[in-house]
């Protein structure tokens, strides 16, 4: 391309480093925004905009926020006693988008940055189930293990979602069918 395109260009490659969004989809996205429809590339830009102004982690279960604590922690009439270990807060959303959970939620995020003094805290507050929700594979196992390993102080049985969610495949791009039966037929680890 012409070197005049260097903003289009640059709407290009930017449009590119989002997920899934390969040259072709970011070039024909670039154009819808910039040729066919720029009133949608400026309520993205605002959008984005507000979020990265206001969103953050909250500050009990690691989940999305724009508060200091989320919806879902604050609501009092989910079930205390379940509480959901997932990979990222995406896959809250996702669970959530589907009321296929009732329970609290905690993100795991990365061991790396595991804080076990939070989950404990959770858990001591009247934690009777933990489930684990994460993408079945021997590192996610092993995690479960460490976890359980490092709660075994804690009156509380462990589950994991049922098999049928496909090794390897991340819970978004599940069917509901099959998460919706994986959750319900959870089994005791």
């Amino acid at each position: 391309m012409e070197s005049s395109l260097s903003k289009f260009n640059k709407l290009v490659d930017a449009l590119q480093e989002l997920p899934t969004i390969g040259k072709k989809s970011a070039i024909r996205l670039a154009y819808y925004i910039v040729m066919k429809d720029s009133f949608v590339g400026m309520k993205i830009s605002h959008a984005i905009e507000d979020a990265l102004g206001s969103i953050r982690e909250c500050s009990s279960c690691g989940g999305m926020s724009e508060d200091a604590l989320c919806a879902i922690c604050c609501d009092e009439s989910r079930d205390a006693t379940l509480l959901c270990i997932v990979e990222n807060a995406k896959d809250i959303l996702l669970l959530e988008e589907n009321r296929l959970f009732e329970g609290r939620y905690f993100v795991l995020e990365s061991l790396e940055n595991f804080n076990l003094s939070k989950l404990e805290k959770m858990v001591a507050s009247g934690v009777k189930e933990i489930v684990f929700a994460l993408t079945p594979s021997i590192a996610n196992d092993a995690v479960m293990l460490y976890i359980e390993d490092k709660l075994s102080s804690f009156d509380i049985n462990f589950s994991k979602i049922a098999q049928g969610v496909p090794t390897g495949v991340s819970l978004e791009n599940i069917d509901l069918l099959s998460l919706s039966r994986a959750l319900s037929d959870r089994v005791k680890v």
